[in-house]
C-alpha cells in the first residue's frame, strides 16, 4: 500500500486541500495534482500543503497539446503551457509531468506526430534543468483525433528514444494500452524509460470514451500481470489509481477515496 496514489481526478469533488488531507488521514503517501486544482490555491501553496501532510506528488498532469488544437478545437499554445508546467512541476516536487501530446492539426496525422516530436526536443534542455521528467502517454486510439496521436506504446517509445530516460519517459495506462496485443513485450522494451503507472478498468460496455472508467476490480483489465510486467521491466515507483467517472464525481471525496483504497488492495496490490 505504500506505493498507492490517488491520482487527483478520481476524487474531482474534492479540492486540493480537501485531497490533501483525505489522503493524509488516510494513510495514501502519494498525489498526483492535476494543475487546474494547484491554479485554485497557487503553486506556492499547493507545494506547502503537500509538504505539511507529509505527502509526495507522483505526477503533475498535464501539459502537451503540441499541435494546437484543443479538444474540442480551440487554439491552444501547447508548448508555452508546457513550459509553465515544468516550472510548476519542479516548484511541487513532481516526479513526472504527464503529457497528452495533441490530437490532428489539419487533417495531417503525421504532420501532427512530427510537430509533437519536435515539440519535445524542444522541451528537453528545459526538463533536464528543471529536473523534470516529461512523460508520454500514448491514449486509446479512439481519442486519436481529438487528445492523442500517439496509440500505442510503441509509438511513444520511438519518439522518446532519442533522449536521455531522466528527461522523457513513457507512462503505462491501463486504460488506454490494456487491449494491446504487443503490450507485454512492448512494456518489456520499454524498461529504463516507464515514469509512471496508472491504473483504472474500463467499463462494460464502454458508455463514453473518456468518462468510461471504473474502479479496478470492475471490468476486464488484469491489473496484477500487468502490474507484474512494470515491475519486470524495473518501475517500482507510485502506483496512480486515475478514474474518470461522473457518477464518482458526484459523490463525497472521502467515499470514494475510501472504495479507492479497498479496490487497490483486492485487485492491484500483491
Amino acid at each position: 500500500m505504500d506505493r498507492l496514489s490517488l491520482n487527483q481526478i478520481t476524487t474531482r469533488s474534492w479540492s486540493l486541500p480537501e485531497a490533501v488531507r483525505g489522503c493524509a488521514e488516510s494513510g495514501v503517501g502519494w498525489i498526483g495534482l492535476w494543475r487546474d486544482k494547484v491554479a485554485e490555491v497557487g503553486v506556492a501553496e499547493a507545494a506547502r500543503l503537500v509538504a505539511d501532510h507529509g505527502l509526495r506528488v507522483s505526477s503533475l498532469c498535464r501539459g502537451g497539446f503540441f499541435t494546437g488544437v484543443n479538444p474540442d478545437g480551440s487554439p491552444v499554445d501547447g508548448l508555452g503551457e508546457t513550459r509553465r508546467a515544468i516550472e510548476e512541476a519542479a516548484q511541487l516536487g513532481a516526479e513526472v509531468l504527464v503529457l497528452v501530446v495533441g490530437g490532428i492539426a489539419g487533417g495531417d496525422l503525421a504532420g501532427s506526430r512530427q510537430r509533437v516530436a519536435d515539440a519535445v526536443a524542444e522541451l528537453v534542455p528545459m526538463a533536464l534543468d528543471h529536473g523534470v521528467r516529461l512523460g508520454l502517454e500514448p491514449l486509446h486510439p479512439i481519442q486519436c483525433a481529438e487528445r492523442s496521436v500517439l496509440s500505442t506504446l510503441d509509438q511513444a517509445m520511438a519518439m522518446a528514444d532519442p533522449f536521455p530516460a531522466s528527461a522523457v519517459g513513457v507512462v503505462v495506462d491501463e486504460f488506454h494500452v490494456w487491449w494491446d496485443p504487443k503490450l507485454e513485450s512492448s512494456i518489456a522494451a520499454a524498461a529504463g524509460r516507464i515514469a509512471g503507472f496508472h491504473v483504472c478498468d474500463q467499463q462494460v460496455p464502454l458508455t463514453d470514451p473518456l468518462l468510461g472508467r471504473a474502479l479496478p476490480g470492475a471490468g476486464p483489465i488484469e491489473h496484477r500481470r500487468l502490474r507484474a510486467c512494470v515491475e519486470a521491466a524495473g518501475y517500482h515507483g507510485p502506483i496512480e489509481v486515475e478514474v474518470f467517472n461522473a457518477e464518482l464525481w458526484r459523490r463525497p471525496g472521502a467515499e470514494v477515496l475510501a472504495e479507492v483504497i479497498s479496490a487497490y488492495a483486492r485487485h492491484v496490490a500483491a
